[in-house]
C-alpha cells in the first residue's frame, strides 16, 4: 500500500440485506461463532468457503437455530480434512458441495482456502475479492498468532482482509496514514493498536480518547490497548510500520 492515505470501514457488518458485495468472500474457520454473526457475514458475502472443521461449526450452528440448512451451503470445503466429521462430510457432499482434500503439511487450512480464492480470481480474470475470515482470534493462542501472522503476510498481496469474531474485528494497517470510518451502531467503544510482528513503530492518532503523537510503540514498550473511540469521530492513524488495529463489536 505504501504511504498513501487508506480508507477503511466495516460495511460487511451492517444489518442491511442489500449490502451483499459481489467482490467479498467469507472463509469460516473451526472456532465457535453465533448464528447472528454468521447470518450477517453470510448475507454480506457472495462466496463462502469452510476451512476443514469450519464446516462442522457451520452445520452445527445452523441446526442449533433450527434454520433451513440448505440456505447455508458453502461453495467449498477445503483442508487436510483431519477435523471434518464424517456426518458433516456426508451431508454436504449429498447437497453437492465440493469437499477438497489437500494434504500439504506446509500450509494451514486457512492458507489452503486462500489459495483457492486466488485461483478463482485468476480464472475469472477479476480484481481481488475482499476477504472476511470468521474466527481465528479466539481459542488456542497458537492459532490466534497464526491468524495475525497470516494477516501480516497477506497485506503484501491483498488489499483488504478482515478477521471477525463475536467479540471483535481486526485487520493490519500497513505503514502510512489511515482513515477508519466508525459506525457506533456496529462497533463498541474499546479498541487497540497492537505492534505485533514488528520490532517497533511510531504512532500518531486522532479520534481516540487517548491519542498518540509520534509515539514509539513496541511489544516490550508502549502498547495502546483498551483505548476508546470518541463518539461522532472517525479514527486517523499514522504508523511507520505495519500494526494490528482491533475494535470490539456491539
Amino acid at each position: 500500500m505504501g504511504d498513501s492515505l487508506h480508507h477503511w470501514n466495516v460495511d460487511f457488518l451492517r444489518h442491511d440485506p442489500s449490502n451483499t458485495s459481489p467482490k467479498r468472500v467469507l472463509v469460516i474457520l473451526n472456532q465457535p461463532f453465533s448464528f447472528s454473526l454468521l447470518r450477517l457475514l453470510w448475507n454480506s458475502t457472495c462466496w463462502h468457503c469452510c476451512a476443514d472443521g469450519g464446516a462442522n461449526r457451520l452445520l452445527d450452528t445452523v441446526r442449533q437455530e433450527n434454520h433451513n440448512e440448505t440456505l447455508y451451503l458453502p461453495e467449498l470445503i477445503k483442508g487436510d480434512l483431519d477435523s471434518l466429521r464424517s456426518d458433516v462430510h456426508e451431508y454436504y457432499a449429498s447437497q453437492g458441495v465440493p469437499v477438497e482434500k489437500d494434504e500439504d503439511q506446509d500450509s494451514t487450512d486457512l492458507m489452503k482456502c486462500m489459495s483457492t480464492i486466488a485461483e478463482k480470481e485468476k480464472s475469472e480474470g477479476t480484481n481481488q475479492y475482499e476477504i472476511v475470515i470468521l474466527g481465528g482470534l479466539a481459542g488456542r493462542l497458537d492459532q490466534t498468532i497464526h491468524t495475525l501472522s497470516y494477516l501480516y503476510k497477506l497485506r503484501k498481496v491483498r488489499d483488504r482482509v478482515y478477521a471477525v469474531t463475536d467479540d471483535n474485528v481486526c485487520w493490519v494497517l500497513d505503514s502510512g496514514e489511515h482513515i477508519i470510518e466508525i459506525d457506533h451502531t456496529i462497533l463498541g467503544i474499546t479498541c487497540g493498536l497492537l505492534p505485533v510482528g514488528t520490532e517497533s513503530t511510531i504512532l500518531s492518532t486522532s479520534g481516540l480518547r487517548w491519542n498518540l503523537t509520534n509515539c514509539p510503540s513496541s511489544f516490550d514498550g508502549l502498547v495502546s490497548t483498551s483505548n476508546h473511540l470518541v463518539s461522532g469521530e472517525n479514527v486517523w492513524v499514522k504508523t511507520s510500520k505495519p500494526i494490528v488495529w482491533t475494535v470490539e463489536l456491539q
